[in-house]
């Protein structure tokens, strides 16, 4: 079973050039988990290794991940570890139920947090607060890649353990990335 830092690679996850993340920061390279999670034999391993820690770490009642990046990760969790799905909407709904999570309620119930990316951890300590807000028992989560940007220790500070299935130091340290990342500063 290929490793995960060598799927993202080989499926395109990861791209090098002059790139604006979310942050505003300025990267030469970028972590597309979005081209891992739409390549199936890619997303497949992702989900048997989060399931694996999910199983490791629980048990757990539900997993859960924000919109966009989060769902397909979320889903396929769903499917291979048997587990209800929530789904963590970015703002609450105008119309309809105007509910922020979608799935069975949640009160109550010891919730496994997924994300396809991390940096300062911002974005799973959002879906964590609107998780306990609704009554779930968050205390671990996952994510694909973490950019070692200090997401760990943010996620601890919330009483959270955060693992990732890769960290962005082993992605930069194969051929390609040294071929493609400027000499100096190419940890951004």
């Amino acid at each position: 079973m290929p490793s995960i830092a060598d799927s993202l690679l080989a499926c395109g996850a990861v791209k090098f050039g002059d790139f604006t993340l979310t942050s505003g920061a300025k990267s030469p390279y970028y972590v597309d988990v979005k081209a891992a999670s739409t390549d199936p034999a890619t997303l497949k391993l992702i989900a048997h290794k989060m399931a694996q820690l999910a199983a490791r770490n629980g048990p757990f009642d539900a997993v859960a991940g924000m919109e966009l990046g989060a769902v397909p990760l979320a889903t396929a969790v769903s499917l291979e570890a048997n587990l209800p799905l929530l789904i963590i909407r970015k703002g609450e709904r105008k119309h309809g139920t105007g509910k922020r999570i979608e799935g069975k309620a949640t009160r109550g119930l010891n919730v496994f947090v997924v994300e396809d990316v991390t940096t300062s951890g911002k974005s799973v300590i959002e879906a964590v607060e609107v998780l306990r807000a609704a009554g779930a028992k968050v205390e671990y989560a996952c994510v694909v890649v973490d950019r070692e940007a200090g997401a760990v220790k943010a996620l601890a500070d919330a009483q959270v353990q955060l693992d990732a299935l890769a960290n962005v130091s082993t992605l930069l340290d194969t051929p390609e990335a040294r071929r493609s990342l400027p000499k100096a500063g190419a940890k951004a």
